[in-house]
């Protein structure tokens, strides 16, 4: 069987075929589904480490989610098949959304990607999100993060306003806020009352799996 090393680097490289070649092998020689997945996360990171770097762009990234997702819809059609015990279970769970009146989603999209390819349980709300929207997700599952994109200025409002409800509803605690953007900034963070602002997708994925495991 090939050693554990060529998944990683075949994934943070996004060569999708050789990717589904040693999952394949991977599952022929009997691995767990948690240890198949467990080297793909690392691939994940690697490939955000490869952007934060500059040897990638979001094209990659985004085909290297994909890629992610289609693993994953394999091996839990393997764990249904054999009805294992062995599928792990998620860290943390995040909520994200593009904030109400800004309608873009391709920051977000990233975002989910590569939260999930890490193993994070997210709840995708989708584009031109209300506050109460963000609020009723967060009361019903509990998030460790709760994610905001933004990319029209015109919506830095929208950003404050789904803090101020999020408070209102008693939900601030043992939760961290991040936003990001084109329109987000460190500037947006402190006078919205965000604890994280991130510049990239991967400064967010960075950012909600340290806070979830400290």
């Amino acid at each position: 069987m090939a050693t554990e090393s060529e998944l990683i680097e075949a994934l943070s490289q996004c060569r999708e075929e050789e990717v589904r070649r040693l999952v394949r092998e991977r599952i022929d020689a009997g691995a767990l589904f948690s240890e198949i997945v467990a080297e793909c996360n690392r691939g994940m990171a690697e490939l955000g480490e490869r952007f934060g770097r500059g040897e990638c762009f979001i094209p990659e990234l985004m085909f290297g989610g994909m890629i992610m997702k289609n693993v994953m819809e394999e091996l839990t059609r393997l764990v249904d098949t054999q009805q294992s015990p062995d599928a792990p279970e998620s860290t943390a769970t995040a909520v994200v959304g593009t904030v109400q009146h800004d309608v873009h989603d391709i920051g977000k999209d990233i975002l989910v990607m590569l939260l999930r390819g890490v193993g994070f349980e997210v709840v995708d709300l989708g584009v031109d999100v209300p506050p109460q929207r963000f609020v009723e997700a967060v009361q019903e599952h509990r998030p460790s993060v709760v994610g905001m994109s933004v990319l029209l200025t015109t919506c830095y409002e929208s950003v404050a306003a789904t803090v101020r409800a999020i408070e209102e509803a008693g939900l601030r605690e043992n939760m961290a806020i991040m936003v990001g953007g084109a329109a987000a900034s460190e500037l947006l963070r402190q006078s919205a009352g965000c604890d994280f602002y991130g510049k990239t997708a991967v400064d967010g994925l960075k950012f909600a799996g340290e806070f979830a495991a400290a």
